[in-house]
């Protein structure tokens, strides 16, 4: 059975990546999607909170699941058995910025990392533009599924208390 991990913070999730799991599923037999939690980046939801949405939005798809990780990517990989991590692109500035980190993974565990090109009609779609988006009033309901607009809207919200791991 073949294995692929496809890793990201997913804060949130966007219809972009639920696109990329896709076409990842179609090409391994199982994906794996690591939502990643580390303490010294900023997010607006906490981690459980980015799981629970993410495995809302990739419900029906079979052969596909979602965990938590807070270590190096190539330790989940190897624990799990995984044969490649899959990464999504949306242009040339994406491959710029996950070139280094698929060539570490390869040098520290040899597994390769495959890139998928991301549907057009969802390229401009990027976690940081719909928190953007949604801090300042628009629309994100066609960005990300509808659990994740409430979730995002929540945490955004005054009375929530700030929102997530930052106490923003």
């Amino acid at each position: 059975m073949s294995i692929a991990v496809c890793p990201g913070s997913f804060d949130p999730m966007t219809l972009g990546h639920v696109d990329v799991v896709r076409r990842a599923r179609s090409m391994f037999d199982q994906v794996v999607v690591a939502v990643a939690h580390n303490s010294s980046k900023r997010t607006l939801l906490p981690p459980a909170e980015r799981v629970r949405l993410a495995a809302d939005a990739l419900a029906g798809m079979d052969g596909v699941r979602v965990v938590t990780t807070d270590g190096l990517l190539v330790d989940l990989v190897r624990d799990l058995g995984a044969c490649a991590v899959v990464k999504g692109l949306r242009s040339g500035a994406d491959l710029d910025a996950e070139l280094a980190m698929a060539l570490m993974n390869r040098h520290l565990s040899g597994v390769e990392t495959v890139f998928v090109v991301g549907d057009p009609g969802l390229a401009h779609i990027a976690s940081s533009l719909v928190k953007d988006v949604a801090r300042h009033g628009g629309r994100i309901d066609d960005m990300v599924t509808p659990a994740v607009a409430a979730a995002v809207l929540d945490a955004l919200a005054p009375t929530a208390g700030g929102g997530g791991e930052d106490g923003r």
